[in-house]
């Protein structure tokens, strides 16, 4: 389940609510079966080998079969939740260095929602309802926990999320089923500020002290089927993410622009086009009157969704016609 873009429920309303952190990392299933844990990303591919700090998840929940819904995040020099720090993690499959990054860079599973418990599905229970269910399986870990949340008061929730440094808030109507697959209004994502996914469709070559790596990347969106220009990223970039981007980049490339529109001159000029198959993420200012983004920074890559899936952010997804 997926929640749209909005604002919070007004205060008259806040009784009917409730609210959670917005953990700033990506999301994941964890189904726990016969002792065994499977970590299975949004876009349906397996994880599991990626977090080997998890495992032992499927020995806190009593015994159960259970499907968990929740983010896995990694934090920051100052204890909050940070996308930028997740990354190394993210994309990494070898076991030697997954068990190097574990214990340099651990994770946290944070748990948000239960949607099976041994033969009995708890999807269409009222959201509060499986909270309460999801408390009493799970016991605490090290590496996973279920976090607070607020029953009423979204105001506050909002202002903890500011003075924590956090990506926002959720809020989740208290008598709302889960519906897998959906993006639904009975969840609303309230955010401290604006990041869209974008999909790579190419790079152009950096200049000064950046002259032998990258100097931005050419960033689309879909609109009604089509690839879309949504303008150019060039902050952001630690020597370390363009070294990354340099080796994931350079075997897509191909001779054409992957834009299904015309990308300005200035940037198409010397451009490096590669196959659009890359999703990233950046933060922006705003999306101006001619639908480009203001001042993105690069967050990072994302692997837990489909090309095809991004569009901009409070817009569904359209099919071509």
């Amino acid at each position: 389940m997926l929640a749209q873009l909005g604002t919070l429920p007004p205060p008259g309303d806040d009784a009917s609510w409730g609210h959670e952190m917005k953990w700033d990392g990506v999301r994941a299933l964890a189904y726990v079966e016969n002792s065994a844990l499977r970590l299975i990303s949004r876009n349906g591919k397996e994880v599991t080998v990626a977090y080997p700090e998890l495992y032992a998840l499927a020995g806190a929940v009593g015994g159960h079969d259970v499907v968990l819904d929740g983010e896995i995040v990694a934090f920051d020099d100052a204890g909050r939740p940070s996308f930028s720090a997740l990354q190394p993690r993210m994309h990494q499959r070898r076991e030697e260095r997954v068990r190097k990054l574990a214990r340099t860079i651990p994770v946290t599973f944070m748990l948000f929602d239960i949607l099976h418990l041994d033969a009995e599905p708890a999807i269409n229970l009222p959201y509060v309802q499986r909270r309460e269910l999801l408390e009493d399986v799970v016991a605490a870990g090290a590496r996973w926990q279920v976090p607070a949340w607020f029953h009423d008061d979204g105001a506050h929730a909002m202002r903890l999320s500011r003075q924590l440094g956090m990506e926002g808030v959720v809020a989740k109507r208290l008598q709302s089923p889960y519906r897998p697959g959906r993006r639904s209004p009975e969840w609303t994502k309230v955010k401290n500020f604006r990041a869209q996914e974008v999909v790579i469709g190419g790079w152009t070559t950096g200049r000064g002290r950046r002259s032998a790596t990258m100097g931005s990347l050419l960033v689309g969106v879909y609109e009604a089927g089509r690839l879309v220009y949504a303008g150019n990223v060039g902050t952001g970039f630690t020597e370390e993410t363009l070294r990354e981007l340099g080796e994931v980049l350079g075997p897509l490339g191909r001779p054409a622009c992957p834009f299904d529109d015309l990308v300005p001159r200035e940037q198409a000029r010397g451009a490096h086009w590669v196959e659009p198959v890359l999703v990233g993420e950046v933060q922006y200012a705003e999306w101006t009157h001619d639908r480009r983004l203001r001042h993105p920074s690069w967050r990072g890559l994302r692997d837990d969704k489909h090309p095809t899936e991004v569009t901009r952010e409070g817009e569904p997804p359209q099919l071509a016609s």
